[in-house]
């Protein structure tokens, strides 16, 4: 549904674009002016109005109904389309959940789709509609308002990610609790959780890249003010900075999950140890008796009055030198 439809001009926000087409002609007749149209997981027949008005491109239509789409950037005869992945992270569930926002940039509007409930779209525009002066750029400064709004967030996240990390390891090589057999899966979680938070900054990298202007000419992105480069340069190395982390998150996490798993086939080591020496211990008495218990006549000592005394007296001092002789090795 169309969440939001707004004439600017001179940066001021004008009123509500009740005809489409109308509403753009006066925008290109007129000087910085533009339209902009926010829409929440718009129906196919919901979009198809905006579609033929603004000339959407059909594949780039296509992707922002279907969504699913990883952040990348596509330029168009009539228009620009930049598809970002915002995220949030949950502390007590320790889930990152993503959402999609498709901007649509041409010369005189800026149509964005939302899908999900991540999104940075209404603070965006609140902020903007206060700062007359940024708005009255036009559609690049949504644009790169909306991009640097994503990315700030990405920071807030990693943050949030990189606490809980210190945490995790600090469980793992708890003398107390890095044992326990929920810790693997809880390892396991979380790197699936640093995975979904790598979808969404990693492939934005070459887009901004783009747009900033980094080895490419302004030309190779129409609709986009060329002064706004040094801008989207900035978000950029933000986005660079955020990358980073995460490569140092997943790198972190396998690290600490195989010390995990080493320390548990230390511990089995040492219980196999334990039980092999206790097995060790039992086996003198046992062989003694299966010894003695044979039914043989002419046996040693069989006879004799002291005999049970003296084997059972071999016993335990038998047992006591492999007990102290295990327990100076530490196995036990």
């Amino acid at each position: 549904m169309i969440v939001d439809c707004a004439i600017y001009r001179d940066g001021r926000r004008t009123g509500g674009a009740d005809d489409l087409s109308e509403a753009l002609a006066q925008c290109r007749a007129g000087g910085h002016a533009f339209v902009w149209i926010g829409l929440h997981e718009p129906t196919e027949k919901e979009f198809d109005l905006v579609t033929e008005e603004f000339g959407l491109h059909p594949l780039a239509v296509e992707d922002a109904l279907k969504a699913h789409q990883r952040p990348k950037l596509e330029v168009y005869e009539d228009s620009l389309f930049v598809v970002l992945k915002p995220v949030s992270y949950e502390p007590r569930s320790d889930t990152v959940t993503s959402g999609e926002v498709m901007v649509f940039v041409g010369d005189s509007f800026v149509v964005t789709v939302r899908h999900g409930e991540e999104s940075p779209l209404k603070a965006v525009r609140q902020r903007l509609e206060s700062d007359p002066e940024t708005l009255r750029h036009g559609p690049t400064a949504v644009l790169h308002s909306i991009a640097d709004a994503t990315v700030d967030h990405y920071l807030d996240v990693a943050t949030e990610l990189g606490t809980d990390l210190e945490e995790l390891e600090a469980e793992v090589f708890s003398p107390h609790l890095g044992g326990s057999r929920h810790t693997a899966s809880r390892i396991y979680a979380f790197k699936r959780q640093v995975q979904e938070f790598r979808r969404a900054t990693v492939p934005l990298a070459m887009p901004l890249a783009r747009l900033a202007g980094s080895g490419l000419k302004t030309a190779d992105v129409p609709f986009v003010d060329g002064e706004a480069q040094p801008f989207f340069r900035d978000v950029n190395d933000h986005l660079l900075r955020v990358n980073e982390s995460v490569e140092s998150l997943d790198r972190l996490v396998s690290d600490i999950l195989s010390a995990h798993l080493a320390q548990m086939s230390v511990r089995q080591n040492d219980d196999m140890r334990k039980i092999s020496a206790w097995a060790a211990m039992a086996a003198v008495p046992t062989m003694i008796a299966g010894i003695y218990g044979m039914n043989f006549d002419h046996m040693p000592e069989l006879h004799w009055l002291w005999s049970y005394p003296v084997v059972i007296g071999g016993m335990v001092v038998l047992e006591f030198a492999l007990f102290r002789l295990f327990k100076r090795r530490g196995w036990l």
